[in-house]
């Protein structure tokens, strides 16, 4: 006989205990929050494409690529005028095609009356039309703020982003092997273990995404408050003097005497001879056509993910002190990376289709948590007949909604926008009052939706007709098309297999019928 030793069982990283803890956790910050992470990913996704939409809703105006410095300075002075014609006169925007996309807008707005307008130009620096975009702006700020007041708004928004962070690292913590199943892929099986199999992989897959993404929401979501942490912690409260630090110096008040428009031609020019390659993404004038105003100067340097770095001048065209765009270390940086980082708006079309569908995928995440939730419940003998509906009714009213407001959208103007989507939402819920169950609710809402996306591409064929110049309209419209059939066909599947199982049971009964 010999001696043997028994191998010591090898210690868990994660106690069962904290993984246990950690599961608790994640299940119920993110039941607690799912609506909302839903809602804000799903119009997280769609904005990926805002660009693309906004030529889409208003596919007459010119495609302008990089503009000139003189058409940047023609565009400011054509829009100074046209809004002092609109009692609109204060502060001046011009964007280019790196921010718009293809457009170049120019726009207007009055602090003290609230008056605004907003153009598109060609490249000359002729204004051709007023910007018309309501369905666009609408899914923007339903995104940003969820329509509720602005401030309130950015801070639920800026919540959810935290939820949704806190939850996907409670769901690492939670499943210890979730990087040794990264391709475990259960199908045909248990609803819950292929749901549960979605969610992980989904969430394994697309992680350093979801991170930036989620991290970045938060921060511009919750911008204003850190601004007030900043400005109360490093600058004893002084809000103006945190703001200075970080977005440079601002217009002055003490001087509103009338005074010509800066050259802001000659600003561009100045930044190019410095700056080889730059190319005019921005420029905002301060209190323009005053004695006070400030130009803060967008340019695109090569290498660099944020749109622009920003040059000060004041309205003599003289660079203002203590507007070195290099002097701001990391906070500069990462200030003006938020925004390319978190749309997708840094690589080109490639880049945002492949956040596109990383969107799609944190979406799916969010739903498919709720889903297997409810899916252990009736395995544990407590189903939630009525929470399955509710859900299927939130999931799916959203794409059936994006079509009727783009519908109306196009057809009616943006004052109809939230009351109809509201009522499409209301409606969904009040489908899931009266359907058998949720599978019912989702099939219905995924063929309605579905339609509803068919019929925005047909009203926009029809109001467009023969008008449509920019060809981008085209290759939105074979978009949507797309996603309504990858909506519906899903559904009409389990339709299929649904009748073709009812069919088998019906023949092998009678089969076994005595003759």
């Amino acid at each position: 006989m010999s001696d043997t030793s028994a191998k010591p069982k090898k210690r868990p990283f994660l106690s069962p205990g904290f993984v246990q803890a950690m599961l608790a956790g994640h299940s119920a910050l993110g039941l607690a929050f799912a609506a909302l992470i839903y809602v804000v990913c799903l119009t997280g996704t769609v904005a990926v494409f805002l660009h693309e939409l906004h030529r889409w809703e208003q596919p007459n105006v010119p495609v302008a690529g990089d503009v000139t410095p003189e058409a940047v300075d023609a565009a400011l002075r054509a829009g100074h005028e046209q809004a002092k014609a609109d009692n609109a006169a204060g502060d001046m925007f011009a964007m280019g095609a790196p921010i718009t996309g293809g457009r170049f807008a120019v726009n207007y707005h009055n602090h003290d009356t609230g008056a605004e307008g907003h153009w598109i130009a060609d490249e000359q620096g002729q204004l051709v039309a007023r910007s018309s975009v309501p369905w666009v702006n609408f899914v923007a700020n339903l995104h940003m703020h969820l329509h509720l007041p602005r401030t309130w708004g950015l801070y639920l928004v800026g919540l959810t982003g935290v939820a949704l962070l806190s939850s996907l690292i409670s769901g690492l913590l939670s499943h210890p092997r979730i990087f040794k199943d990264a391709f475990a892929l259960r199908w045909g099986g248990s609803r819950r273990l292929q749901e549960a199999d979605l969610h992980n992989r989904l969430g394994v897959w697309g992680l350093p995404f979801h991170i930036v993404v989620t991290l970045s929401g938060t921060l511009l979501g919750l911008s204003t408050l850190i601004m007030g942490v900043l400005a109360l912690a490093a600058y004893d409260g002084d809000r103006e003097k945190a703001f200075a630090e970080l977005f440079g110096p601002q217009a002055s008040h003490d001087d509103e005497s009338a005074a010509p428009l800066p050259d802001v031609a000659a600003m561009i020019r100045d930044v190019q001879s410095r700056e080889p390659g730059a190319a005019f993404t921005s420029v905002h004038i301060e209190h323009a056509g005053t004695g006070g105003q400030i130009v803060q100067l967008g340019m695109h340097r090569p290498g660099r993910v944020a749109f622009s770095t920003t040059y000060h001048y004041d309205g003599n065209g003289k660079p203002l002190a203590g507007s070195d765009p290099d002097a701001g270390g990391p906070g500069q940086w990462i200030l003006g990376a938020i925004h390319p980082l978190h749309f997708g708006w840094f690589g080109g079309i490639a880049v945002k289709l492949l956040y596109g569908v990383l969107g799609l995928a944190l979406t799916v995440v969010t739903h498919s948590g709720v889903v297997i939730w409810l899916a252990r419940r009736r395995d544990k003998g407590r189903p939630a007949p009525g929470w399955e509906k509710i859900w299927a009714a939130v999931a799916w009213s959203q794409p059936l909604a994006f079509g009727v407001t783009a519908m109306v959208g196009l057809t009616m103007g943006e004052e109809l926008l939230l009351p109809v989507y509201l009522a499409t939402v209301a409606l969904s819920l009040a489908l899931a009052g009266i359907a058998s169950d949720g599978l019912v609710v989702s099939r219905a809402l995924r063929l309605f939706g579905a339609l509803a996306i068919v019929g925005a591409v047909g009203v926009h064929a029809h109001v467009w007709a023969d008008r449509v110049t920019d060809p981008m309209a085209w290759y939105v419209n074979l978009g949507m098309l797309l996603c309504a059939a990858a909506i519906a066909l899903p559904m009409l599947g389990g339709l299929l297999r649904t009748a073709r199982a009812g069919r088998d049971r019906r023949e092998e009964g009678a089969s076994t019928q005595p003759l």
